[in-house]
């Protein structure tokens, strides 16, 4: 029988009795529970699998083998034992503030306690959280699991609202630090098994764990990218029929359905060999729906970084190709939130290379791209003014179509769309954002700050059959705009494309907040005119 495709499963045993697809991690798995003790932390974006995961270990340890038996770990060499399990999901703990996080942790220690027959007499939350742990080990003369999901909500949730906010996450952080520390402490880590935390982020882990120093991070092993979401391999071996239907569906050979899959959805890369991983929530979520579009954006919108990147005045074009050092991804400072690794962990732009120790960073997909920034776009114009300005999804269309004159009006449309305060007496570089957002956003494959033999161009647009090179100005001329690019040749790197060549020149007028004039026309045309060049 078809497997069915399990959106929103994120129990494992639900999965396997329900007949729902699973892609098998197991081998990965095994990998981890080797050793005789094992203690791992695993920071991925949100939807990738993290809960099923944790669930899937659950089940493991609990010994739980029949639900195991058509999986790569069931038909190995194993001995199957039961261990007891402490299961702490964060996303069912009240954060609000840190009095009712330590209160919602201590009524969890306690529930937990009480079904297993525990007695518990103290009411310090560690002291609690030591005698579960080292009761459970009596009772079952077992070494104890403990399995730690969505460890950094508590501090999450409160980033990006303000001072008030930042201190409760500063406090909560505390709390966590004082509850994880416990499991350093030389009577609970000797009667553990295995310890599994995962989460979003790192940036609040080198404190919180300070204690818990022995923690391997799995983050940015090359050996466990594939542990969460989905290879290429994976992908063509278990969703076959899916593949085969929907190209059947869209009229396009299988080898077109996978290159859009690829396009839209593919792309993640976690460590600095060439391992790409797709997105499992989107790719599930496409094959159920039977059709392309945003669905891993929408689940919830990153208003923290959008509140980071207002504030820093982030310049939005400079992120796609941006490099970094291997240090950026292991300094985290909740009192200064560097923007980069925050758009790494959370899964807005991935590694694209690495080379001389540099990570070269990029949007990972067609569908992280358009959605992000749509949403820095809506982000910047009044609120009254969006649905009116939803207009720059025409912009892709326009531009190939070189219907110029409604490209045009539509950029005018929605710089008029912008609050006076945000765009009073803004720079040429300001105008180059917003440009570069909207073009980006309606899907347009855009190209910023493009190298040339003579210099860099401010933007190429690189469609399929034709090229346009795009140089803005702000309070000059588009003349001034077309000759640079002529001066400084911006086109040759692509003439010896078979693609069309298109120049655009285009001026902001800061005082009026409009494009003042414009110019375009192909290549050969231009150079044919009077110019001084």
């Amino acid at each position: 029988m078809k497997k069915l495709l399990p959106v929103g499963i994120q129990d494992f045993e639900k999965m396997i009795r329900g007949n729902f697809l699973y892609v098998d991690k197991t081998r990965y798995i095994h990998e981890m529970i080797k050793p005789l003790q094992g203690f791992y932390f695993m920071a991925r974006p949100r939807r990738f699998g993290k809960s099923l995961l944790v669930s899937t270990l659950a089940n493991l340890f609990k010994g739980r083998k029949e639900l195991f038996a058509d999986l790569w770990i069931g038909k190995i060499p194993m001995e199957w034992i039961s261990h007891p399990v402490v299961k702490i999901d964060f996303t069912q703990i009240n954060s609000e503030t840190p009095e009712k996080l330590e209160e919602s942790l201590l009524n969890l220690i306690y529930g937990i306690s009480a079904s297993e027959k525990i007695d518990q007499p103290l009411r310090s939350l560690p002291d609690a959280f030591v005698r579960l742990i080292t009761g459970l080990f009596e009772k079952y003369d077992q070494s104890v699991v403990v399995l730690i999901d969505e460890y950094d909500k508590p501090i999450i949730d409160h980033l990006g609202k303000g001072e008030a906010r930042l201190e409760i996450a500063r406090r909560n952080r505390e709390k966590l630090k004082q509850f994880f520390g416990v499991l350093k402490g030389g009577d609970v880590s000797a009667v553990l098994r295995f310890i599994f935390v995962t989460g979003i982020s790192k940036f609040a882990r080198v404190s919180i764990f300070s204690d818990l120093n022995n923690l391997n991070d799995l983050s940015m092993q090359e050996k466990y990218a594939p542990l969460l979401g989905y290879t290429e391999e994976e992908l063509l071996a278990n969703f076959d029929d899916h593949i085969r239907e929907l190209s059947a569906a869209a009229g396009q050979t299988r080898a077109e359905i996978i290159e859009e899959i690829r396009r839209w959805y593919d792309g993640y890369r976690f460590t600095e060999g060439e391992i790409n991983i797709y997105n499992p929530f989107s790719v599930i979520s496409l094959f159920a729906n039977g059709k392309f579009q945003n669905f891993w954006f929408e689940t919830a919108t990153p208003s923290f970084l959008l509140d980071l990147i207002r504030e820093r005045a982030y310049p939005v074009a400079d992120i796609e190709g941006m490099e970094l050092p291997r240090e950026f991804f292991t300094v985290y400072d909740l009192d200064y939130l560097m923007l980069e690794p925050l758009l790494f962990q959370t899964g807005y732009i991935t590694i694209a290379d690495y080379a001389d120790e540099l990570y070269r960073m990029a949007y990972p997909n067609h569908e992280v791209k358009t959605s992000f920034l749509s949403y820095l776009l809506k982000g910047l114009l009044q609120p009254e003014n969006f649905r009116l300005a939803r207009s720059y999804k025409r912009l892709n269309h326009y531009l190939n179509d070189k219907r110029i004159e409604e490209f045009i009006e539509t950029v005018q449309s929605i710089i008029a769309s912008i609050p006076y305060t945000q765009i009073a007496n803004r720079n040429e570089a300001y105008y180059h954002t917003i440009f570069y957002l909207m073009l980006s956003a309606s899907g347009v494959p855009v190209q910023t700050e493009v190298f040339t033999a003579t210099g860099r161009l401010d933007i190429a647009v690189e469609f399929t059959d034709k090229v346009f090179v795009i140089e803005l100005k702000c309070n000059q001329s588009s003349e001034k705009a077309i000759q640079q690019i002529l001066e400084k040749r911006y086109y040759e790197r692509y003439k010896w494309e078979k693609r069309e060549i298109y120049l655009m020149g285009i001026n902001f007028d800061a005082e009026a907040r409009t494009v003042s004039d414009w110019k375009w026309g192909a290549l050969d045309q231009l150079i044919k005119e009077n110019f001084d060049i």
